[in-house]
């Protein structure tokens, strides 16, 4: 036995037939609305002063996430040498977690 699928699509704004599904995104939220040619034409229309003026969104942004990537630069020293010249030193350190900023002077001046 054959069968045979038929999708059609009804203008979300008239119930017409539809051309197309158009996307878009507003707030944070993606849409889609299935719009005959000439519904489309006016929401691209009505859309253009807008999407001119704006800027595209980075594939990072799309996703709502966006990536960061913290690097010790060579100018820092080490947290792991940091820590354990306070720890050899008899400085009061956390064994985890941040450096207190006077830790760093410190090792600084005594390097």
């Amino acid at each position: 036995m054959v069968q045979r699928v038929v999708v059609v699509l009804s203008d979300d704004i008239d119930g017409g037939e539809a051309a197309e599904t158009v996307s878009f995104g507003l707030d944070g939220k993606s849409y889609e609305i299935d719009l005959n040619p000439a519904n489309a034409k006016k929401l691209r229309k009505a859309l253009a002063p807008y999407v001119s003026a704006g800027r595209k969104q980075s594939k990072a942004s799309k996703r709502g996430k966006r990536r960061t990537d913290y690097r010790h630069t060579s100018l820092e020293p080490a947290p792991a040498a940091v820590r354990a010249w306070a720890q050899a030193n008899k400085m009061d350190i956390p064994a985890r977690g941040r450096i207190p900023k006077h830790v760093y002077e410190a090792f600084r001046e005594a390097s």
